[in-house]
């Protein structure tokens, strides 16, 4: 057995298709499809008990379902006690801040991110399940934030958007030291909005109003989309869900706010065109979300897609028919749309499905 090369992730699928298959024979047993001997029965339960016990020793997988209850209770208790103890941190820092020397400051706000990160890091290797170690990097990420903030009020340096290059510097470092999805998320955030500031500041506007026009997070949305094609994420739990349902959020956000307001792009056409064209855009890019993530069997990008693309439709439905046609017949129409959805997806998914049965 060679379970030490995989991910805690293919342990706990490697469990539940060991559950799966005993409960698939037990089915052939009592419905006298399969019979197998006394012997290779034993043979069998035997393999998949020492099995299971090396998994859950290795890699701390829930075996049964009383423990997948505790895990997520644990994950709840575990993220809010996070951001207890960060808020705690923030506010502990304002209220003594005062009566602090400068060297006294500075050294606070550079020890404090280095001594937690060594900690989470120090927990990531010590422990399997890593709840102590998120907790320790979520506060280290925010004694960071805090630290940059503090020390341009100390120091009186001008703000730019170059912090948020540095938070999503360290926000991937502790993301990936200790397998931590939230944070990712986090420094996913921070390097898109870099990214969209620096745009903004070459198109002649400030970096803080950034956010005004919606174009700026193309770019960092197709560059997060496809970073997960070149990076291997196989030892990280649900990094290339995260890299991509952010981007496409990012993506399709910008072009749902355009096609409603073309007012605030950057195209000198008039309103009604740029709204008409990243309406055609909207729809084209959802479909082709949906069509991809089928091909690709990126479950994610298909259901992401199929939410756009009903936002998109129903919103032009909206714009059609809401200010001349009653109220009862409008949402009749809407529920009409969504059969029809509904009845071609299902026509897609048979035909999915009639592919696996003959492969």
């Amino acid at each position: 057995m060679e379970e030490r090369s995989l991910s805690q992730a293919d342990a706990q699928r490697r469990v539940d298709q060991i559950h799966a298959f005993q409960q698939e024979m037990t089915t052939l047993e009592n419905e006298g499809v399969l019979t197998i001997s006394t012997e290779q029965t034993n043979k069998v339960q035997g393999y998949h008990a020492r099995l299971l016990q090396t998994l859950s020793a290795n890699y701390d997988v829930d075996t049964n379902a009383k423990s997948k209850q505790l895990t997520l209770g644990m994950k709840i208790a575990s993220l809010f006690g996070a951001l207890a103890m960060a808020a705690s941190i923030f506010f502990l820092f304002y209220q003594f801040w005062g009566y602090l020397n400068t060297p006294v400051q500075v050294t606070i706000l550079v020890l404090a991110p280095v001594l937690l990160f060594v900690l989470s890091f120090y927990l990531a290797q010590k422990q399997h399940s890593a709840y102590f170690s998120k907790i320790a990097a979520l506060v280290s990420l925010s004694c960071f934030v805090l630290n940059l903030s503090m020390l341009g009020q100390v120091f009186n340096i001008t703000p730019s958007p170059n912090a948020f290059a540095v938070w999503a510097a360290f926000g991937f470092l502790l993301a990936y030291a200790c397998n931590a999805r939230l944070l990712l998320f986090f420094a996913i955030a921070c390097i898109s909005s870099f990214i969209a500031m620096k745009i903004g500041t070459w198109s002649g506007i400030y970096w803080i109003s950034f956010g005004e026009k919606p174009e700026h997070f193309f770019i960092p949305g197709l560059i997060i989309f496809l970073l997960p094609q070149f990076i291997n994420h196989k030892r990280f739990t649900g990094f290339d869900v995260i890299y991509r349902v952010t981007a496409m959020i990012m993506l399709f956000l910008p072009i749902l706010i355009l096609a409603n307001w073309g007012k605030i792009s950057y195209l000198s056409w008039p309103t009604h065109m740029i709204e008409g064209a990243y309406q055609v855009i909207g729809f084209a890019l959802s479909a082709s979300a949906i069509w991809l993530g089928i091909k690709r069997h990126w479950n994610e990008v298909v259901n992401t897609g199929n939410v756009f693309f009903v936002l998109f439709l129903y919103t032009k439905l909206f714009d059609w028919w809401w200010e001349w046609m009653p109220k009862y017949i409008f949402f009749f129409l809407l529920g009409l749309s969504a059969l029809l959805a509904l009845t071609i997806f299902k026509r897609i998914r048979q035909s999915n499905v009639s592919e696996g049965v003959a492969q």
